[in-house]
């Protein structure tokens, strides 16, 4: 494929790229860069890819069209092979997690705050690191997600399968999710919900509509369905509207991102927790990314399910919404269920 090859010359000649399927589709479409200039958004008015830190007080890196050669090809895969792979588990990542986790929990009794989403980053030896190898498990293994490969030599190497939209929008219509509530998927017809998941759920929900009422008009907001993303199902509402006429897509994305799924309730007061309380980086971890502006199109994604890696080591990242019915060691077999959409692909 010629995509392929661009991304392998790409990258060993040390360009930004990158290359990534919508869910649900046989084509591919890609970004590359004709110099390895940084180009940034902040009022999300242009027209490329955009590729946005959890951290919203930090710079949207942005792939621009005029600087790219933009290409698009049908999926023709061979069979890659997918061994479930057994990883060892960080006893002292555990117990960092977990006390986390707890301090999170009373915070919560003790508080204002409804919920936080608390997450790790999980380190990863890989013996033969093959770009293409990964990436081809991701788009075989994740068919129903937003699977990418992103790639700047200022920034570092990303890969993700997301099964989660920020935001779709054309002209001034849009549709967004929420997206919260998981269990593993066990082959059962009618999953149970627990009460946990279901106001986790609810809860994220009806933080989209407080966003979107007083920007937006006709929205619509769907009956609470389960899906299923790799191994894992999640519960999912269904949101639309139209943006109103004294609104703009910066407003819109403001108003969603980083949304209760990745950050928590009160949003502002959840996201002053974890960069105190998390004792790392997330960068583009729950951030966001995808394409904007593009025949008046924007299709966007949180950055879920996602790797960056450097000198043959992945950095894992998950996480779990914290509500004051948690229970710590469920929270944290969680992430370990969650870790296994990037390690399956990894050798």
């Amino acid at each position: 494929m010629r995509i392929f090859d661009k991304v392998i010359h790409y990258y060993h000649e040390n360009l930004p790229f990158v290359v990534y399927r919508k869910p649900n589709k046989n084509t591919i479409s890609s970004f590359f860069i004709v110099d390895d200039e940084l180009h940034f958004t902040n009022k999300f008015i242009e027209s490329g890819f955009v590729f946005a830190p959890f951290n919203t007080d930090e710079k949207s890196i942005l792939f621009p069209v005029e600087k790219s050669e933009c290409l698009t090809e049908e999926i023709d895969l061979e069979n890659v092979n997918s061994d479930e792979n057994t990883f060892f588990v960080d006893e002292n990542s555990k117990e960092n997690h977990l006390k986390i986790v707890e301090k999170t929990i009373d915070k919560i009794k003790k508080s204002n705050l409804k919920k936080v989403v608390i997450s790790r980053k999980e380190l990863v030896n890989i013996s033969n690191f093959d770009l293409l190898e990964i990436y081809k498990k991701l788009l075989q293994n994740y068919k129903n997600a937003f699977v990418y490969c992103w790639y700047h030599p200022k920034v570092g190497l990303w890969f993700g399968a997301t099964p989660e939209t920020l935001l779709n929008i054309e002209n001034d219509v849009f549709k967004t999710m929420s997206l919260a509530g998981t269990q593993v998927d066990n082959g059962q017809l009618k999953p149970v919900w627990k009460s946990k998941e279901l106001e986790e759920q609810q809860l994220v929900t009806d933080f989209i509509e407080h966003q979107l009422k007083n920007i937006s008009t006709h929205l619509k907001i769907d009956k609470t369905e389960t899906v299923k993303a790799g191994n894992l199902l999640h519960l999912r509402t269904r949101v639309e509207g139209k943006l109103s006429e004294k609104s703009d897509l910066k407003l819109l994305i403001r108003a969603l991102h980083p949304t209760p799924a990745v950050c928590g309730l009160p949003r502002n007061l959840a996201k002053d927790f974890i960069l105190e309380n998390e004792n790392y980086d997330r960068s583009f971890y729950t951030g966001f990314l995808g394409e904007l502006n593009l025949d008046k199109k924007s299709s966007l994604f949180v950055n879920l399910r996602c790797m960056a890696i450097k000198n043959k080591t992945a950095s894992i990242y998950i996480g779990g919404g914290i509500t004051k019915d948690s229970k710590a060691k469920n929270e944290w077999q969680e992430t370990v269920s969650k870790s296994k959409t990037m390690k399956r692909v990894l050798k």
